[in-house]
């Protein structure tokens, strides 16, 4: 498979290699492209939770991507967890240095209940993150602190998502996972209209890294110059079969099954 699309990725590590980079890492592999990193936090967690945050010094965070850009470059960029306030200012004054096509995930809550951004950076990322995304992928929850908006419908995350353009962000994908009902809706939306993307639940605790893996695989198609809606599309029916194709690890949230373009459909 020849390699097309570079893609930094500045978010944390897990331990477990369900979330954070090496799903990022693995998504984007997975899909034809590159994948580069900055550290943000290494984390001690596994399918039962998050159990330690060791955060990457400012200036090591920064060297790392710095190191990256100014020589292999990327085509796009995806931010995830980026825990304090601190380190919310410095991804936003990175991606003004380089204008790059970003992808902003804004990581808050890991999967088990685990706090993984503090609560006076969200301001930050409203503020500073938001105007700089080309698309950003919050769930129903992180609109809800972003907007200050209720959601809990798919019309909320609309509104949610008409707010959050409102901000700056030139596309945002709503995602409805959190959402009650049998189907689960995730809503594209920009200045000029909207698509969807539904499907039946899937009833299963192996999901650990949906939201990492689905921000990645849009970045990577984005990076590889698809058409925003095909990008989606594409990173949509890939987190869908990889949750199909579960491992089924671990006694908690488990991962999804990266590889399995690799093998192919089943």
């Amino acid at each position: 498979m020849f390699l097309n699309g570079r893609v930094l990725i500045i978010a944390g590590s897990d331990s477990g290699g369900g979330a954070g980079v090496q799903a990022d890492i693995k998504t984007v592999t997975a899909l034809g492209g590159y994948a580069a990193t900055a550290i943000t936090a290494v984390t001690v967690q596994n399918t039962l939770g998050v159990t330690g945050v060791h955060p990457i010094p400012l200036d090591i965070i920064e060297a790392q991507a710095r190191a990256v850009l100014d020589d292999i470059g990327a085509d796009a960029i995806k931010t995830g967890m980026l825990g304090d306030t601190a380190t919310v200012d410095l991804v936003a004054r990175l991606l003004e240095a380089y204008p790059i096509p970003a992808v902003i995930d804004p990581v808050m809550i890991a999967k088990g209940g685990a706090s993984l951004l503090a609560s006076e950076a969200v301001a930050m990322v409203r503020e500073r993150l938001v105007p700089l995304a080309a698309l950003l992928t919050p769930n129903a929850p992180e609109a809800e602190a972003l907007t200050g908006l209720p959601v809990s419908t798919t019309d909320d995350l609309r509104r949610a998502g008409d707010a959050l353009l409102a901000l700056g962000a030139r596309a945002v994908l709503m995602k409805g996972g959190h959402v009650p009902g049998d189907r689960v809706v995730d809503v594209l939306m920009t200045v000029d209209g909207e698509t969807t993307f539904e499907g039946a639940r899937i009833d299963s605790r192996h999901t650990h890294g949906t939201g990492c893996t689905l921000a990645s695989a849009c970045a990577v198609g984005m990076a590889q110059g698809l058409p925003l809606e095909a990008a989606v599309a594409r990173a949509w029916e890939y987190v869908h079969e990889a949750m199909l194709r579960a491992p089924g690890l671990g006694a908690g949230h488990g991962p999804l099954d990266h590889g399995w373009p690799l093998r192919g459909r089943a």
